[in-house]
Protein backbone atom coordinates (compact mmCIF):
# COMPACT_ATOMS: atom_id res chain seq x y z
CA UNK A 1 0.00 0.00 0.00
CA UNK A 2 1.16 3.79 -0.46
CA UNK A 3 1.82 5.99 1.84
CA UNK A 4 0.97 9.70 1.60
CA UNK A 5 5.05 9.96 1.02
CA UNK A 6 4.96 7.38 -1.61
CA UNK A 7 2.54 8.49 -4.07
CA UNK A 8 5.68 8.26 -6.95
CA UNK A 9 5.52 4.39 -7.20
CA UNK A 10 2.91 1.59 -6.94
CA UNK A 11 3.97 -2.08 -5.86
CA UNK A 12 1.40 -4.82 -8.05
CA UNK A 13 1.70 -9.07 -8.06
CA UNK A 14 2.89 -10.43 -11.12
CA UNK A 15 3.56 -13.41 -13.41
CA UNK A 16 7.31 -13.44 -14.04
CA UNK A 17 8.16 -16.20 -16.35
CA UNK A 18 11.67 -17.24 -17.34
CA UNK A 19 12.07 -20.42 -20.35
CA UNK A 20 9.06 -22.46 -19.40
CA UNK A 21 9.08 -21.78 -15.76
CA UNK A 22 6.97 -18.80 -14.01
CA UNK A 23 6.64 -17.87 -10.64
CA UNK A 24 4.99 -14.72 -8.45
CA UNK A 25 6.94 -11.53 -8.54
CA UNK A 26 6.19 -8.24 -6.80
CA UNK A 27 6.99 -5.62 -8.96
CA UNK A 28 7.28 -1.55 -8.59
CA UNK A 29 5.58 0.76 -11.20
CA UNK A 30 5.87 4.44 -11.43
CA UNK A 31 3.07 5.76 -10.99
CA UNK A 32 0.84 7.67 -13.56
CA UNK A 33 -1.84 9.97 -12.80
CA UNK A 34 -3.36 13.17 -14.58
CA UNK A 35 -2.80 16.44 -13.43
CA UNK A 36 -5.39 19.05 -13.91
CA UNK A 37 -3.85 22.47 -14.09
CA UNK A 38 -6.02 25.69 -13.65
CA UNK A 39 -5.34 29.28 -13.06
CA UNK A 40 -7.04 31.95 -11.12
CA UNK A 41 -6.24 35.65 -11.87
CA UNK A 42 -7.91 38.99 -11.79
CA UNK A 43 -8.67 41.44 -9.77
CA UNK A 44 -10.16 41.17 -6.19
CA UNK A 45 -13.42 41.73 -7.60
CA UNK A 46 -13.27 40.08 -10.88
CA UNK A 47 -11.48 36.87 -10.19
CA UNK A 48 -11.24 34.71 -13.34
CA UNK A 49 -10.48 30.68 -13.65
CA UNK A 50 -9.19 28.88 -16.72
CA UNK A 51 -8.84 25.61 -16.64
CA UNK A 52 -5.02 25.77 -18.58
CA UNK A 53 -4.25 21.86 -19.34
CA UNK A 54 -4.36 17.95 -18.45
CA UNK A 55 -0.96 16.50 -18.31
CA UNK A 56 0.04 12.92 -17.34
CA UNK A 57 2.37 12.78 -14.68
CA UNK A 58 3.82 11.26 -11.79
CA UNK A 59 2.64 12.35 -8.18
CA UNK A 60 5.68 15.05 -6.56
CA UNK A 61 6.52 18.71 -7.39
CA UNK A 62 3.45 19.26 -8.53
CA UNK A 63 3.48 23.12 -7.59
CA UNK A 64 7.07 23.20 -9.66
CA UNK A 65 5.46 21.17 -12.45
CA UNK A 66 2.27 23.86 -12.76
CA UNK A 67 4.56 26.89 -12.66
CA UNK A 68 7.29 25.74 -14.54
CA UNK A 69 4.62 24.19 -17.39
CA UNK A 70 3.03 27.93 -17.11
CA UNK A 71 6.43 29.68 -18.23
CA UNK A 72 7.72 27.36 -20.19
CA UNK A 73 4.41 27.42 -22.44
CA UNK A 74 4.67 31.59 -21.82
CA UNK A 75 2.08 32.09 -19.86
CA UNK A 76 3.70 33.96 -16.67
CA UNK A 77 6.75 35.61 -17.59
CA UNK A 78 8.32 35.79 -13.49
CA UNK A 79 6.99 34.00 -10.48
CA UNK A 80 6.77 37.29 -9.40
CA UNK A 81 3.29 36.63 -10.69
CA UNK A 82 2.12 34.17 -8.73
CA UNK A 83 0.59 34.71 -5.50
CA UNK A 84 0.06 30.93 -4.32
CA UNK A 85 0.29 27.63 -5.88
CA UNK A 86 -2.08 24.57 -3.77
CA UNK A 87 -4.26 21.54 -4.96
CA UNK A 88 -7.77 22.17 -4.74
CA UNK A 89 -10.97 20.46 -6.50
CA UNK A 90 -12.92 19.44 -3.42
CA UNK A 91 -16.08 18.42 -5.43
CA UNK A 92 -14.34 14.70 -5.84
CA UNK A 93 -12.37 13.62 -2.70
CA UNK A 94 -10.17 11.04 -4.38
CA UNK A 95 -9.50 13.37 -7.42
CA UNK A 96 -8.12 16.28 -4.94
CA UNK A 97 -4.84 15.84 -5.67
CA UNK A 98 -5.10 15.50 -9.04
CA UNK A 99 -5.57 19.51 -9.23
CA UNK A 100 -3.29 22.20 -8.92
CA UNK A 101 -4.27 25.75 -9.18
CA UNK A 102 -1.84 28.98 -9.14
CA UNK A 103 -3.37 31.77 -7.94
CA UNK A 104 -1.97 34.76 -9.86
CA UNK A 105 -1.34 38.40 -7.94
CA UNK A 106 -3.73 40.42 -9.28
CA UNK A 107 -1.77 43.07 -11.17
CA UNK A 108 -0.27 39.35 -13.44
CA UNK A 109 -2.09 39.67 -16.95
CA UNK A 110 -1.24 35.92 -18.56
CA UNK A 111 -0.95 35.50 -21.72
CA UNK A 112 -3.79 32.95 -22.21
CA UNK A 113 -3.36 33.21 -25.73
CA UNK A 114 -0.78 29.94 -25.38
CA UNK A 115 -3.45 27.93 -23.58
CA UNK A 116 -4.32 26.56 -27.14
CA UNK A 117 -0.44 24.73 -27.29
CA UNK A 118 -1.06 24.76 -31.17
CA UNK A 119 2.58 25.50 -32.41
CA UNK A 120 4.80 23.49 -30.37
CA UNK A 121 3.58 21.43 -27.45
CA UNK A 122 4.69 17.72 -29.43
CA UNK A 123 6.81 16.46 -31.27
CA UNK A 124 3.71 15.06 -33.95
CA UNK A 125 1.43 18.65 -34.04
CA UNK A 126 1.45 19.09 -37.43
CA UNK A 127 3.08 22.33 -37.31
CA UNK A 128 5.49 23.80 -39.32
CA UNK A 129 9.11 23.51 -37.57
CA UNK A 130 10.10 27.30 -39.43
CA UNK A 131 6.68 28.62 -37.86
CA UNK A 132 7.07 26.69 -34.39
CA UNK A 133 10.63 28.46 -33.82
CA UNK A 134 9.71 31.64 -34.67
CA UNK A 135 6.57 31.70 -32.46
CA UNK A 136 9.19 30.61 -29.78
CA UNK A 137 10.84 33.52 -30.57
CA UNK A 138 8.58 35.99 -29.72
CA UNK A 139 7.53 34.77 -26.45
CA UNK A 140 10.75 33.88 -25.33
CA UNK A 141 12.21 36.13 -22.14
CA UNK A 142 16.02 35.61 -22.63
CA UNK A 143 16.17 35.35 -26.75
CA UNK A 144 17.95 38.55 -26.49
CA UNK A 145 20.40 37.63 -23.60
CA UNK A 146 23.72 37.76 -24.50
CA UNK A 147 25.38 33.71 -24.17
CA UNK A 148 28.20 34.28 -21.32
CA UNK A 149 31.61 32.95 -22.40
CA UNK A 150 32.08 29.12 -21.55
CA UNK A 151 34.17 26.53 -21.19
CA UNK A 152 33.41 23.27 -20.14
CA UNK A 153 36.05 20.51 -19.77
CA UNK A 154 35.19 16.98 -21.14
CA UNK A 155 35.69 15.27 -17.53
CA UNK A 156 32.74 17.38 -16.65
CA UNK A 157 30.53 15.92 -18.94
CA UNK A 158 31.63 12.34 -18.76
CA UNK A 159 30.83 12.47 -15.03
CA UNK A 160 26.84 13.97 -15.26
CA UNK A 161 25.17 10.41 -16.51
CA UNK A 162 26.45 8.90 -13.29
CA UNK A 163 25.59 10.68 -11.26
CA UNK A 164 21.99 11.35 -12.53
CA UNK A 165 21.85 8.00 -12.51
CA UNK A 166 22.71 7.87 -9.15
CA UNK A 167 20.10 10.08 -8.12
CA UNK A 168 17.30 9.07 -10.02
CA UNK A 169 15.51 6.64 -6.98
CA UNK A 170 12.25 6.37 -9.22
CA UNK A 171 14.44 4.83 -12.31
CA UNK A 172 15.84 2.30 -10.17
CA UNK A 173 13.30 1.28 -8.30
CA UNK A 174 11.11 0.73 -11.70
CA UNK A 175 12.96 1.50 -14.79
CA UNK A 176 10.62 3.53 -16.28
CA UNK A 177 10.87 6.88 -15.81
CA UNK A 178 12.62 9.81 -17.05
CA UNK A 179 15.06 12.37 -15.35
CA UNK A 180 16.46 16.24 -15.97
CA UNK A 181 19.31 17.16 -14.28
CA UNK A 182 20.61 20.48 -13.61
CA UNK A 183 24.44 20.67 -12.95
CA UNK A 184 26.68 24.18 -12.36
CA UNK A 185 29.48 24.27 -14.54
CA UNK A 186 32.13 22.29 -12.69
CA UNK A 187 29.36 19.04 -12.95
CA UNK A 188 27.99 19.53 -9.21
CA UNK A 189 24.38 18.50 -9.28
CA UNK A 190 21.49 21.13 -8.21
CA UNK A 191 17.94 20.03 -9.00
CA UNK A 192 17.45 16.42 -10.65
CA UNK A 193 13.51 15.79 -11.37
CA UNK A 194 12.02 12.74 -12.40
CA UNK A 195 8.61 12.09 -14.14
CA UNK A 196 6.73 9.39 -16.64
CA UNK A 197 6.63 12.30 -18.63
CA UNK A 198 10.09 13.88 -20.03
CA UNK A 199 8.84 16.84 -20.21
CA UNK A 200 6.99 17.52 -16.87
CA UNK A 201 10.21 16.23 -15.94
CA UNK A 202 11.79 19.25 -16.83
CA UNK A 203 9.16 21.79 -16.08
CA UNK A 204 9.18 20.09 -12.64
CA UNK A 205 12.88 21.04 -12.61
CA UNK A 206 12.15 24.69 -15.03
CA UNK A 207 9.85 25.27 -12.15
CA UNK A 208 12.18 24.45 -9.41
CA UNK A 209 14.90 26.90 -10.74
CA UNK A 210 11.77 29.55 -11.52
CA UNK A 211 11.01 29.66 -7.74
CA UNK A 212 14.27 30.00 -6.24
CA UNK A 213 15.03 33.11 -8.90
CA UNK A 214 17.76 31.28 -10.41
CA UNK A 215 17.05 31.90 -14.35
CA UNK A 216 18.39 32.74 -17.26
CA UNK A 217 19.78 29.28 -17.08
CA UNK A 218 22.94 30.25 -18.72
CA UNK A 219 25.63 29.33 -16.71
CA UNK A 220 24.13 25.75 -15.77
CA UNK A 221 24.03 22.47 -17.62
CA UNK A 222 20.91 20.40 -18.53
CA UNK A 223 21.25 16.72 -18.93
CA UNK A 224 18.54 15.11 -20.10
CA UNK A 225 18.01 10.93 -19.39
CA UNK A 226 16.66 10.32 -22.59
CA UNK A 227 16.63 11.89 -26.88
CA UNK A 228 16.26 15.54 -27.23
CA UNK A 229 13.22 16.09 -28.37
CA UNK A 230 11.87 19.71 -30.15
CA UNK A 231 9.38 19.94 -27.18
CA UNK A 232 12.62 19.70 -24.40
CA UNK A 233 15.10 22.06 -26.03
CA UNK A 234 12.14 24.45 -26.67
CA UNK A 235 11.59 24.53 -22.38
CA UNK A 236 15.30 24.55 -22.41
CA UNK A 237 15.31 28.00 -24.49
CA UNK A 238 11.80 29.24 -22.84
CA UNK A 239 14.55 28.91 -19.31
CA UNK A 240 17.51 30.50 -21.05
CA UNK A 241 19.72 27.44 -20.42
CA UNK A 242 23.09 27.48 -23.18
CA UNK A 243 23.94 23.94 -22.62
CA UNK A 244 21.66 20.53 -23.12
CA UNK A 245 22.81 17.49 -23.23
CA UNK A 246 20.82 14.13 -23.73
CA UNK A 247 21.60 10.42 -23.12
CA UNK A 248 20.07 9.85 -26.07
CA UNK A 249 20.08 10.91 -29.42
CA UNK A 250 18.30 14.54 -30.94
CA UNK A 251 15.16 14.85 -33.17
CA UNK A 252 16.10 16.78 -36.93
CA UNK A 253 14.08 19.97 -35.22
CA UNK A 254 15.79 19.64 -32.21
CA UNK A 255 19.12 21.02 -33.89
CA UNK A 256 17.10 23.70 -35.59
CA UNK A 257 16.33 25.35 -32.39
CA UNK A 258 19.47 24.54 -30.53
CA UNK A 259 21.13 26.49 -33.94
CA UNK A 260 18.30 29.27 -33.53
CA UNK A 261 18.98 29.79 -29.64
CA UNK A 262 22.80 29.14 -30.08
CA UNK A 263 22.32 26.20 -27.62
CA UNK A 264 24.97 23.66 -26.95
CA UNK A 265 23.79 20.47 -27.57
CA UNK A 266 25.14 17.44 -26.79
CA UNK A 267 24.01 13.50 -27.37
CA UNK A 268 24.34 10.12 -27.15
CA UNK A 269 26.14 11.29 -23.39
CA UNK A 270 28.20 8.40 -21.78
CA UNK A 271 30.96 8.21 -19.49
CA UNK A 272 33.87 8.02 -22.84
CA UNK A 273 31.96 9.71 -25.56
CA UNK A 274 29.60 12.06 -27.03
CA UNK A 275 28.74 14.02 -29.88
CA UNK A 276 28.21 17.62 -30.53
CA UNK A 277 25.51 19.06 -33.02
CA UNK A 278 26.21 22.51 -32.29
CA UNK A 279 28.25 25.05 -30.63
CA UNK A 280 30.94 23.03 -29.50
CA UNK A 281 32.93 25.92 -29.37
CA UNK A 282 32.73 25.85 -25.30
CA UNK A 283 33.88 22.50 -24.90
CA UNK A 284 37.42 22.12 -23.51
CA UNK A 285 39.32 19.01 -25.14
CA UNK A 286 43.10 18.04 -25.10
CA UNK A 287 43.88 19.12 -28.53
CA UNK A 288 46.04 15.54 -28.98
CA UNK A 289 42.61 13.77 -28.72
CA UNK A 290 40.53 15.64 -31.13
CA UNK A 291 40.13 13.28 -34.41
CA UNK A 292 39.01 13.76 -38.20
CA UNK A 293 35.68 12.70 -39.86
CA UNK A 294 34.25 9.06 -38.44
CA UNK A 295 30.81 7.51 -37.85
CA UNK A 296 28.36 8.19 -35.26
CA UNK A 297 29.02 6.31 -32.19
CA UNK A 298 26.26 5.60 -30.36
Amino acid sequence: MNTPENTSTRQITIDRYNGVSSTHFSDILSVEEPLEIRVHYGTSSNRQQKNISVTMRTPGNDPELAAGFLFTEGIISSYSEVKDIYHGGMACQLQKENIIIIELSEDAIPNLMQTDRNFYTTSSCGVCGKSSIQSIRTISPFFQAKRPELNIPVHVLYQLPKQLKAAQSGFSKTGGIHAAGLFTLDGKPLFIREDVGRHNALDKLIGTALKCNLLPLNRHILLLSGRASFELIQKAAMAGISIVAAIGAPSSLAVELAVEFNITLIGFLKEDRFNIYNCNECISMPTHNKMGHGKRRT
